[in-house]
């Protein structure tokens, strides 16, 4: 241990260095151009990475823009770890009192975009292994770091590398939360839609991922009955009438923490008599129940917890109805008796199901190698409880098998992936590397796994 130490201490000033060079590169996906499948930037970064790692001392490969590794050490079977490089956009630059892409030092944080997700866990990854390496330490296996860089995107980075790749044995991505998450809901987007027209002009919602904040009507006076009219406020021979509903954001993950402003509109509309199917489906079978018990019924296990069940977006109008869901549901329920449950509701409503897209679950069972490795090094490094989490959310360790995301995040830190004025604090991230160090001694050097 402390031979580790002293090599993280040797390290500590060149790495941060490098995470600051790293976040100075835009790598936020853009225009592909020949050779760069996902734009400039984001190879501009990949290139650099794999400079560094060659500068370290390990086998590195440039996968035609689309990914690259680096590897150590010899072996049948190889550890994987899997990061990623690429961004999401800066947003309103005025809002950050920091450059996002300055790589700014200030009590004890790095600033900017991609300092936690992923770029700065990525980094202390590669020295992670760096450290290994510095040893000198005998391995069964090789230990191979991965840098995607397409996860903020459509993950086409990882599906072309496993079509042209070896395959992990297992491992994981410094992209989450520690103790570990070993349970990650299944996810379906869909569209319900049908071809009627509405009585009332609807619209809200942005993405099938967000709860929805505000939710918009327009009500014209001849197209309602009379006590619909009045219940909606109108006064006699009064024009379009437009309504505006509020609610709370929250991403779909954890719509418990949000308000859905389309289920508040629709509940409106519903009370007043508007007859429209998709208002009618969303305030009779959902409600403001973001866990749609009267379709699911108690949807939960012990491993991930409760359904989630979100409508991002509505649009109904003269041309017809669709309605946008974001449904993540319990690693151990079966996806068609979910969809069959939602068609056999929508069905009443005269509404059609299509499905958008399809994640599977994720669960790694606590007695796997993998995760008594993972929980073992971080109670002896945090003396912190390591019984691994679930989340709703979606991460790289979908990948491959036996993969979980680990770290970087320890429970009581800020969320700040995505976030104006983005950081890591430089203690955590110093406290990752030796966590990681260990991991992959442990599970490069191991008997079996």
């Amino acid at each position: 241990m402390k031979e580790i130490d002293l090599q993280i201490q040797s390290i500590r000033k060149e790495m941060i260095q490098e995470i600051q060079k790293v976040i100075q590169i835009r790598s936020v996906e853009d225009m592909p151009k020949e050779g760069m499948p996902f734009g400039e930037g984001v190879d501009r970064c990949l290139q650099y990475t794999l400079d560094l790692a060659k500068r370290l001392g390990f086998r590195v490969k440039y996968g035609q823009g689309y990914y690259g590794y680096a590897e150590m050490g010899e072996g049948e079977e190889m550890i994987g770890i899997l990061g990623h490089l690429d961004v999401v956009p800066e947003g309103d630059i005025s809002r950050w009192v920091h450059p996002p892409y300055g790589g700014i030092i200030e009590d004890g944080k790095i600033y900017g975009r991609g300092a936690v997700d992923d770029k700065g866990p990525t980094i202390a990854a590669l020295y992670g292994m760096k450290v290994i390496q510095n040893l000198n330490i005998p391995l069964k296996r090789r230990v191979r770091i991965l840098f995607g860089v397409n996860e903020e995107g459509l993950w086409k980075d990882m599906y072309r590398y496993k079509k042209e790749e070896e395959i992990p044995t297992c491992g994981f991505t410094p992209d989450g939360d520690y103790p570990m998450i070993a349970a990650e809901k299944g996810l379906l987007q869909l569209q319900l839609f049908c071809k009627q027209k509405s009585s009332v002009r609807v619209w809200g919602g942005s993405a099938y991922n967000m709860v929805p904040d505000q939710c918009q009507c327009i009500v014209h006076a001849r197209s309602e009955k009379p006590e619909v009219l009045k219940a909606l406020g109108f006064s006699e021979n009064q024009q379009p009438k437009k309504l505006i509903a509020k609610g709370k954001s929250a991403h779909a993950s954890r719509a418990d923490e949000g308000e859905n402003a389309i289920c508040k509109m629709c509940e409106i509309l519903y009370r007043a008599g508007v007859q429209t199917e998709s208002v009618r489906f969303i305030a009779e079978m959902v409600g403001e129940d973001c866990h749609a018990e009267k379709i699911f019924g108690v949807c939960e296990d012990e491993h991930s917890g409760k359904l989630t069940f979100n409508i991002g977006r509505i649009d109904a109008n003269q041309h017809g109805q669709a309605i946008e869901i974001d449904i993540r549901f319990p690693v151990t329920k079966k996806k068609d008796e979910l969809i069959a449950a939602l068609q056999r509701a929508a069905e009443r409503y005269h509404l059609t199901y299509h499905e958008v897209d399809f994640v599977k679950p994720l669960y790694v069972s606590e007695k796997h190698p993998l995760i008594r490795t993972l929980k073992k090094i971080y109670e002896e490094e945090t003396g912190l409880d390591a019984t691994p989490i679930s989340s709703g959310g979606a991460t790289y360790a979908r990948v491959f098998e036996n993969f979980v995301a680990f770290g970087p995040r320890f429970p009581g830190r800020e969320q700040m992936a995505h976030q104006t004025d983005e950081y890591i604090r430089i203690d955590d991230l110093m406290k990752t590397v030796k966590i990681y160090a260990r991991v992959i001694q442990e599970l490069a050097s191991s008997e079996s796994i």
